[in-house]
């Protein structure tokens, strides 16, 4: 059922695409591109705001029935995990950052004396 769900939304958002494309804009979509002067010549005069709409409505609630039905089906699948169960090693050091020391090592109070 998950993968035909996934197939179905996988071709309806492809030709949601493809509809939305076709209709005619300001520019003339792509229709316009198929050998027509008018923007209106691919499917007739006036055809396309009937056709195009409504199959563009249909594809985008079918895209929103699925993506609904998509995510409650994904949400309820069990799955199993990849990492190993293994026991989880304690940390014995700490996690702080180690603070750096003087640069310069610190005089002694007693000064030798050679020979002595």
């Amino acid at each position: 059922m998950f993968i035909f769900l996934t197939i179905l939304h996988i071709v309806v958002a492809l030709s949601l695409i493809l509809f939305v494309l076709l209709q005619a804009g300001k520019g003339g979509g792509i229709g316009a591109a198929f050998g027509g002067g008018t923007s209106d010549t691919l499917f007739g005069a006036g055809g396309p705001a009937g056709i195009l709409g409504k199959l563009t409505t249909g594809a985008a609630v079918i895209f929103m029935v699925t993506s609904l039905l998509l995510s409650y089906f994904g949400s309820h699948l069990e799955t199993g995990s990849i990492v190993p169960t293994a026991p989880v090693k304690a940390r014995t050091e700490s996690s702080a950052p180690i603070k750096p020391g003087p640069t310069t090592a610190p005089k002694s109070q007693k000064s030798e004396k050679p020979g002595s």
